[in-house]
Parts: C-alpha cells; structure tokens; sequence
C-alpha cells in the first residue's frame, strides 16, 4: 500500500494503492503508520505509483460505505495531513501525476513540492462536499491568497499554473523527478535537525491554531454534509458521469 526505500538516509514512500492511489481509510491509515517507521530518516519524499500522485478521495468507498465509513474515514484524512504537515524533518513531495482533493492537500502538507505533470487541485466543490478544518488550513498555509479561487472554482491546475500561485516549487522532467526531489531533501537537510524542526514548527503554528479554533465547530457540521442522503446521491451522479466521459 506504502511502499518504502532508503537512499542515504532519506526515505522514499511510494503510495501504491490501485491504479491512481485513490484515498480510501487504509491507504490514509497507513500514511501516519509509514512516517513512525521511517522517523529516523534524515528526510522523507513522498510519491506515487503510476500515473497519479493521488486522484483523490476514493468516492465509490464513501457511498457504498454509508455514515459509518464517513465517520471513520473523515479524521484518518486529517491525521494522515498533520503526519505529514507536523513530520520534524523534511518531507519532499514528488508529484509524479494528477494531484486532486485529498491528494492534493497531501502534497500541500509537504515542506516543498515538484511536479512532473498531470494536473493539482481542489474538487470538493465540484464533487458536493465540504473541506475539514485541517485540509483546509493546510492548503490555506500552502496556497495563500490562491486558496479561494481553488477551493469555490473546484477547478484543476497544470504544473506551470500551480508554480505560478506557488503551490507547486518547481516542474521537472518526468525522468529527473525522483533525482530531483531527493537533491531538494538533501538540500534540505543542511539545517541541522533541532533547528529545521523548531523553524518548521514556527511556520505552521499560525495554520495549527486556526486548527484548534475552528474543528470542533466546523467539524460536526462537514460530517453531517458529508454523510447526508443529498450528499451521497450527488456523487452517485457525479461517479455516473465520470464513467460516461470516461466511456466516450
């Protein structure tokens, strides 16, 4: 699901879950689980298999699952965000493939982020559901004044554009993106640890207090969007017409 390589110390996860990395509760289970294991690396890149960085939420998972998956699924995306925006040392996001909606906040989450195509962005909108607090504030941390645009136009980037609001740091070559990804870690990494970790925590703390004041008010609220009836018979049409562009 995770899978994991060393190279001089820096660790490589690799998500490899179906043919696009759709975020179901295992996969994001995992994420955390992955981060503790490699706690000792010097830094970390995070990747994909295939075609796709992450396309997202696994929408299929959250009608058939019902409220109940909701229920689970919801707060193991925030924890799988805060693994990776909270990790002390550098996270690397090697954006190798479409980036959207959950798999986009998980780049987001990362301390810089390379792409080498495909397309990053928020389609909450588009797909009939609401943003968590923690999603949210990370992409606020990452996007700035862009996030609105993102997140009320639902709409999809192309590296160069994601460059442009600074969402992505840099586009590379699809067979220079690991090379290039583990430099930057590397680079990274000249800071010693003590002193990366406290300047990163500096950073984030203005995003994880927003967290903190707005979760247990925001929180109820986009679990009962996301568990409604309205909801669930949004996607079913929004899945029917994927499958419908998909077959013509």
């Amino acid at each position: 699901m995770i899978e994991t390589a060393d190279h001089a110390g820096i660790a490589v996860l690799t998500l490899a879950h179906g043919p696009v990395n759709a975020l179901d509760l295992e996969l994001l289970t995992a994420v955390p689980e992955a981060l503790a294991t490699v706690a000792g690396a010097r830094a970390v890149v995070l990747t994909g298999r295939g075609r796709a960085f992450s396309a997202g939420v696994d929408l299929k998972r959250i009608v058939e699952g019902g409220p109940e998956y909701v229920e689970r699924f919801l707060p193991a995306l925030s924890a799988a965000a805060l693994a990776l925006f909270e990790h002390p040392r550098p996270v690397v996001a090697a954006v190798n493939g479409h980036a959207l909606a959950g798999g986009c906040v998980l780049a987001a989450a990362c301390d810089a982020r390379l792409m080498a195509g495909g397309t990053i962005g928020l389609t909450e909108l588009a797909a009939g559901v609401p943003f968590p607090t923690v999603p949210l504030e990370i992409m606020r941390h990452a996007a700035g004044p862009a996030l609105e645009a993102m997140v009320l136009g639902a709409g999809r980037l192309d590296p160069g554009r994601a460059v442009a609001i600074g969402l992505v740091h840099e586009v590379v070559e699809p067979d220079r993106l690991l090379a290039e990804a583990l430099r930057r870690a590397e680079a990274l990494c000249a800071a010693p640890p003590d002193v990366y970790a406290f300047a990163k925590r500096q950073l984030r703390a203005p995003a994880l207090e927003r967290v903190r004041a707005a979760r247990d008010r925001d929180d109820p609220e986009v679990l009962a969007m996301w568990s409604s009836e309205r909801t669930h018979t949004i996607l079913r049409d929004y899945l029917a017409g994927l499958s419908k562009n998909r077959s013509q």
